[in-house]
Protein backbone atom coordinates (compact mmCIF):
# COMPACT_ATOMS: atom_id res chain seq x y z
CA UNK A 1 0.00 0.00 0.00
CA UNK A 2 0.89 3.39 -0.41
CA UNK A 3 -0.96 6.47 0.77
CA UNK A 4 -0.29 10.04 -0.19
CA UNK A 5 -1.19 12.66 2.54
CA UNK A 6 -4.55 13.40 0.23
CA UNK A 7 -5.13 10.04 0.42
CA UNK A 8 -4.31 9.11 4.27
CA UNK A 9 -6.82 12.05 4.68
CA UNK A 10 -9.92 10.21 2.97
CA UNK A 11 -9.18 6.97 5.01
CA UNK A 12 -12.30 6.04 7.23
CA UNK A 13 -11.54 8.02 10.46
CA UNK A 14 -11.27 4.41 12.76
CA UNK A 15 -9.16 3.03 10.36
CA UNK A 16 -6.58 5.96 9.56
CA UNK A 17 -6.42 5.87 13.79
CA UNK A 18 -5.07 2.50 14.05
CA UNK A 19 -3.21 2.68 10.70
CA UNK A 20 -1.21 5.94 12.27
CA UNK A 21 -1.13 4.74 15.94
CA UNK A 22 0.54 1.59 14.37
CA UNK A 23 3.41 2.67 11.98
CA UNK A 24 5.97 4.04 14.66
CA UNK A 25 6.54 0.65 15.92
CA UNK A 26 6.07 -1.11 19.63
CA UNK A 27 5.79 1.65 21.96
CA UNK A 28 6.80 1.49 25.87
CA UNK A 29 3.18 0.64 28.51
CA UNK A 30 3.07 2.23 31.10
CA UNK A 31 0.61 3.30 33.94
CA UNK A 32 0.94 6.81 35.45
CA UNK A 33 -0.66 7.12 38.77
CA UNK A 34 -1.89 10.62 40.12
CA UNK A 35 -3.82 11.51 42.88
CA UNK A 36 -6.02 14.69 43.44
CA UNK A 37 -6.10 17.58 45.68
CA UNK A 38 -9.03 15.65 47.19
CA UNK A 39 -7.31 12.53 47.53
CA UNK A 40 -9.11 11.00 44.31
CA UNK A 41 -6.70 8.00 42.65
CA UNK A 42 -6.13 8.08 38.80
CA UNK A 43 -4.51 5.51 36.79
CA UNK A 44 -4.10 5.57 33.15
CA UNK A 45 -2.09 3.59 30.49
CA UNK A 46 0.44 5.39 27.89
CA UNK A 47 2.45 4.53 25.39
CA UNK A 48 4.09 8.04 24.74
CA UNK A 49 7.03 7.72 27.68
CA UNK A 50 10.18 8.74 26.42
CA UNK A 51 13.64 9.42 27.79
CA UNK A 52 15.03 13.18 27.37
CA UNK A 53 18.10 13.10 29.62
CA UNK A 54 20.06 10.99 31.73
CA UNK A 55 21.27 13.93 34.12
CA UNK A 56 19.36 15.14 35.47
CA UNK A 57 17.01 11.85 35.13
CA UNK A 58 14.26 13.50 32.91
CA UNK A 59 11.36 11.58 31.27
CA UNK A 60 8.28 13.19 29.08
CA UNK A 61 5.10 12.17 28.27
CA UNK A 62 2.40 13.34 25.93
CA UNK A 63 -1.01 14.01 27.36
CA UNK A 64 -4.08 14.07 24.33
CA UNK A 65 -5.60 17.30 24.12
CA UNK A 66 -8.43 18.06 27.32
CA UNK A 67 -10.88 20.16 25.09
CA UNK A 68 -13.58 17.68 24.65
CA UNK A 69 -12.19 14.89 27.26
CA UNK A 70 -11.16 16.32 31.12
CA UNK A 71 -7.30 14.72 31.32
CA UNK A 72 -7.29 13.86 34.89
CA UNK A 73 -3.79 12.96 34.98
CA UNK A 74 -2.97 16.06 33.67
CA UNK A 75 -5.24 17.92 36.07
CA UNK A 76 -3.93 15.89 38.93
CA UNK A 77 0.00 16.08 38.47
CA UNK A 78 -0.75 19.77 37.77
CA UNK A 79 -2.59 20.33 40.67
CA UNK A 80 -0.02 18.88 43.22
CA UNK A 81 3.31 18.35 40.80
CA UNK A 82 3.91 14.53 41.22
CA UNK A 83 2.68 11.55 39.44
CA UNK A 84 4.31 8.12 38.69
CA UNK A 85 5.44 5.72 36.11
CA UNK A 86 4.64 1.76 36.10
CA UNK A 87 5.99 -0.54 33.67
CA UNK A 88 3.29 -2.97 32.39
CA UNK A 89 3.86 -6.45 32.50
CA UNK A 90 2.30 -9.38 30.94
CA UNK A 91 0.46 -11.07 34.19
CA UNK A 92 -1.96 -7.66 34.46
CA UNK A 93 -1.44 -6.08 31.01
CA UNK A 94 -5.50 -6.72 30.90
CA UNK A 95 -6.46 -5.16 33.28
CA UNK A 96 -3.93 -2.33 32.70
CA UNK A 97 -5.68 -1.95 29.14
CA UNK A 98 -8.86 -1.13 30.83
CA UNK A 99 -7.77 1.92 32.84
CA UNK A 100 -8.48 3.75 29.79
CA UNK A 101 -11.83 2.92 29.77
CA UNK A 102 -13.34 6.56 30.04
CA UNK A 103 -14.27 6.53 33.99
CA UNK A 104 -15.67 9.67 36.27
CA UNK A 105 -13.21 11.81 38.44
CA UNK A 106 -14.40 9.92 41.38
CA UNK A 107 -14.18 6.22 40.42
CA UNK A 108 -10.64 4.86 40.88
CA UNK A 109 -9.08 2.86 38.23
CA UNK A 110 -7.05 1.43 40.62
CA UNK A 111 -10.17 -0.41 42.28
CA UNK A 112 -12.32 -0.87 38.94
CA UNK A 113 -9.12 -2.53 37.62
CA UNK A 114 -8.40 -4.18 40.66
CA UNK A 115 -5.18 -2.86 40.79
CA UNK A 116 -3.09 -2.23 44.10
CA UNK A 117 -1.67 1.30 45.11
CA UNK A 118 1.37 1.76 46.83
CA UNK A 119 2.66 4.47 48.58
CA UNK A 120 6.03 5.96 49.93
CA UNK A 121 6.10 7.46 53.13
CA UNK A 122 7.79 11.21 51.20
CA UNK A 123 5.77 11.10 48.09
CA UNK A 124 2.24 11.27 47.87
CA UNK A 125 1.31 10.01 44.48
CA UNK A 126 0.49 6.34 44.51
CA UNK A 127 2.23 3.53 42.71
CA UNK A 128 1.16 0.21 40.98
CA UNK A 129 2.41 -2.60 43.88
CA UNK A 130 1.94 -4.94 40.79
CA UNK A 131 4.34 -2.89 38.44
CA UNK A 132 8.46 -4.15 39.22
CA UNK A 133 10.08 -1.20 37.59
CA UNK A 134 8.19 2.10 38.40
CA UNK A 135 9.53 5.68 38.98
CA UNK A 136 8.20 8.46 40.94
CA UNK A 137 8.18 11.58 39.20
CA UNK A 138 8.71 15.41 40.02
CA UNK A 139 6.38 17.29 37.65
CA UNK A 140 9.25 20.09 36.22
CA UNK A 141 7.16 21.45 32.65
CA UNK A 142 4.22 21.31 30.21
CA UNK A 143 5.10 22.41 26.86
CA UNK A 144 1.75 22.90 24.71
CA UNK A 145 2.37 21.56 21.31
CA UNK A 146 0.17 23.78 19.37
CA UNK A 147 -0.44 21.87 16.42
CA UNK A 148 -2.83 19.51 17.75
CA UNK A 149 -3.54 20.80 21.46
CA UNK A 150 -1.32 18.19 22.82
CA UNK A 151 0.98 18.62 26.03
CA UNK A 152 4.66 17.47 26.54
CA UNK A 153 4.57 16.68 30.19
CA UNK A 154 8.70 16.87 31.60
CA UNK A 155 9.36 15.18 35.07
CA UNK A 156 12.12 14.07 36.43
CA UNK A 157 12.93 10.84 38.59
CA UNK A 158 12.60 11.01 42.40
CA UNK A 159 12.22 7.85 43.33
CA UNK A 160 13.45 4.41 41.16
CA UNK A 161 12.65 1.13 41.61
CA UNK A 162 14.08 -1.89 39.66
CA UNK A 163 14.76 -6.00 40.74
CA UNK A 164 18.10 -6.54 40.61
CA UNK A 165 18.15 -9.26 38.94
CA UNK A 166 17.17 -7.47 35.54
CA UNK A 167 20.07 -5.09 35.86
CA UNK A 168 23.14 -5.65 34.36
CA UNK A 169 26.25 -4.85 36.20
CA UNK A 170 26.75 -2.16 33.05
CA UNK A 171 23.42 -0.82 34.01
CA UNK A 172 21.14 -2.06 31.34
CA UNK A 173 17.88 -3.37 31.76
CA UNK A 174 16.42 -6.71 30.60
CA UNK A 175 13.02 -5.70 29.36
CA UNK A 176 12.38 -9.42 28.21
CA UNK A 177 13.23 -10.81 32.03
CA UNK A 178 10.80 -8.19 33.46
CA UNK A 179 8.42 -9.45 31.50
CA UNK A 180 7.48 -5.77 30.38
CA UNK A 181 5.06 -5.30 27.57
CA UNK A 182 4.67 -2.66 24.52
CA UNK A 183 1.41 -1.28 22.70
CA UNK A 184 1.30 -1.10 18.67
CA UNK A 185 -1.54 1.27 17.88
CA UNK A 186 -4.24 1.45 20.41
CA UNK A 187 -4.93 -1.85 22.06
CA UNK A 188 -2.50 -4.50 20.82
CA UNK A 189 -0.08 -5.20 23.07
CA UNK A 190 3.35 -7.46 22.70
CA UNK A 191 5.73 -9.18 25.07
CA UNK A 192 9.64 -8.29 24.58
CA UNK A 193 12.34 -10.73 23.36
CA UNK A 194 16.31 -9.83 23.46
CA UNK A 195 17.50 -10.27 19.79
CA UNK A 196 20.99 -8.71 20.71
CA UNK A 197 23.57 -6.72 22.87
CA UNK A 198 26.62 -4.69 21.06
CA UNK A 199 29.24 -2.46 21.69
CA UNK A 200 28.87 1.43 21.68
CA UNK A 201 29.62 2.26 18.26
CA UNK A 202 32.32 3.77 17.11
CA UNK A 203 33.54 4.37 12.82
CA UNK A 204 36.90 2.90 13.31
CA UNK A 205 35.73 -0.30 14.88
CA UNK A 206 32.69 -0.98 12.20
CA UNK A 207 32.35 -5.11 11.37
CA UNK A 208 32.49 -6.58 8.08
CA UNK A 209 29.31 -6.64 7.42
Amino acid sequence: MHWTKQELEGIEKIRRLNIINSITGIKPANLIGTISDVGELNLAIFSSIIHLGSSPALIGFVSRPSEEVPRHTLENIQQNGHYTINHVHEFFVEKAHYTSAKFSRKTSEFEECKLTPEFLADFKAPFVKESQIKMGMKFLEAIPININKTVLIIGQIQHLMIPDEVVSEEGYIDLADANSVGISGLNTYYSFKKVGTFPYARTQELPDF
